[in-house]
């Protein structure tokens, strides 16, 4: 009978498997150390913290307040105003720039009393004959003296007499001379004739301030433009008030301006 073959065990402890790989002699964690302390990949990833979703409440905006009617109103109405004003303004500067406007010159020549009496009721009658001249210094503006003007004499707030300018055109750089009579009758005359001497005798002249207010229009090449008033005051000094006599005028001063 043939020789049986033995199979004799191996001894795992002797015996290396060549085929198997090398086993690791370090362990992979030491005793008493935890995976995380090695710096274990999926312990070092930073989860954010737990964040509870608000939801989100969208509000409707306030409603705008809508303009009132009145408010837009006056909005409209100060735009077009200044938008006038800044027309007008405009249109004036060119004007002066053209026509470069000056105002007229009066002045006082002579003054002549041809009456001057107490009456029986004891008033006082004057009439005053008044030489004028007006001068238009404008190259290229004339002035229409329209009717409707008021002359008058004044001695300390009294009315002395009154009249009116007659009607006229004054054409560029032209000179006027005016005679104009003024009349008028003033109640208690006797205590005003005697203010009237005791001004003469104190001061040696007689203050009188004469008054003109004339509607002109005024002409610009060939535009004649809206109708506007003329002020002038004038201040006289006189050295007496005799009647039928030469009288002479001391001083005399006149300031002219428009007025609307």
């Amino acid at each position: 009978m043939a020789d049986h073959q033995k199979i004799h065990p191996l001894n795992m402890s002797s015996t290396r498997d060549v085929e198997a790989p090398h086993a690791p002699t370090v362990p992979l964690v030491p005793r008493g150390s935890s995976a995380s302390d090695k710096g274990d990949p999926a312990a070092n990833i930073h989860y954010p913290p737990f964040q509870r979703t608000i939801p989100v409440i969208h509000t409707k905006p306030p409603p705008k307040k809508r303009r009132s009617c009145c408010c837009r109103f006056f909005c409209w109405t100060f735009s077009l105003l200044l938008l006038l004003v800044l027309v007008i303004g405009l249109i004036a500067g060119t004007l002066y720039l053209v026509f470069q406007p000056k105002l007229p010159n009066f002045s006082i020549d002579s003054l002549q009393i041809t009456k001057f009496n107490l009456t029986s009721n004891s008033s006082l009658s004057a009439t005053f004959n008044v030489t004028i001249t007006a001068k238009n210094p404008n190259k290229k503006v004339g002035v229409y003296y329209e009717g409707g003007s008021h002359i008058s004499v004044w001695y300390t707030g009294t009315n002395l007499c009154q009249g009116s300018l007659p009607k006229f055109y004054q054409g560029h750089r032209n000179t006027t001379v005016l005679n104009v009579i003024l009349s008028g009758q003033t109640d208690d005359g006797s205590t005003l004739i005697t203010s009237l001497q005791q001004q003469k005798q104190q001061t040696g002249t007689i203050p009188l301030n004469l008054r003109v207010n004339q509607p002109v229009r005024i002409k610009l090449g060939k535009l004649k433009l809206m109708k506007v008033k003329f002020r002038v005051r004038c201040r006289l000094d006189i050295d007496s008030l005799s009647v039928n006599n030469a009288i002479t005028i001391r001083n005399s001063s006149c300031k002219f301006r428009f007025r609307l």
